[in-house]
């Protein structure tokens, strides 16, 4: 019986390996997009860059309302978060409320911009990327953001911001709880 069970084992792990090497010998791998592929020169460069920096170093200059002329009619904001978005009167409305409690704002960066050929996100995007500090409530903030702005036609109708918004509260003092534990019935 023992050499059955073998044997039947044996004949079934030989089975699933022609199996698995038939099929994978039949499927090829994605071939990648090179880069020059979906990314090209953003011709309208410097002026992209300009919006974008104006309209960051605005924001951090304490003028939301001006900031907001640099946004499209359509403008839609994502992030840190996955499922966070904001149309221009909420992000107006957040960095007045910033206003009250921070002092000291300044946001040292790099910039860069690139073309986006098709797709989802084509067009002329502008990426910022560094440091962002604040005080506030006494307390020296500084954290890293990646901000990336699509400018159409002079005005950013969309953009994307990066950080890590769990260090921000910790460094104001807040405590991460976990969530309570179910009662019993």
């Amino acid at each position: 019986m023992k050499k059955t069970i073998t044997s039947t084992m044996l004949f079934a792990a030989l089975l699933l390996t022609v199996a698995t090497n038939s099929v994978q010998a039949q499927t090829k791998p994605a071939t990648l997009a090179r880069y020059k592929d979906t990314v090209e020169e953003n011709l309208s460069a410097d002026a992209d860059i300009n919006i974008v920096t104006e309209y960051v170093n605005t924001l951090v200059g304490g003028n939301a309302d001006k900031a907001k002329m640099l946004l499209a009619s359509n403008y839609k904001g994502y992030g840190p978060s996955a499922a966070d978005s904001s149309t221009a009167e909420k992000v107006v409305s957040g960095w007045k409320q910033d206003y009250k409690v921070q002092s000291n704002r300044k946001f040292d960066f790099v910039k860069a911009t690139f073309r986006v050929k098709s797709g989802n996100f084509k067009g002329n995007w502008v990426s910022l990327w560094g440091n962002y500090s604040f005080t506030q409530s006494g307390k020296n903030v500084t954290f890293p953001v990646h901000y990336n702005a699509h400018v159409t036609n002079g005005k950013i109708d969309r953009d994307y911001i990066y950080f890590d918004r769990l260090s921000v509260y910790q460094t104001l003092g807040y405590k991460l709880a976990p969530p309570a534990a179910a009662v019993a019935k």
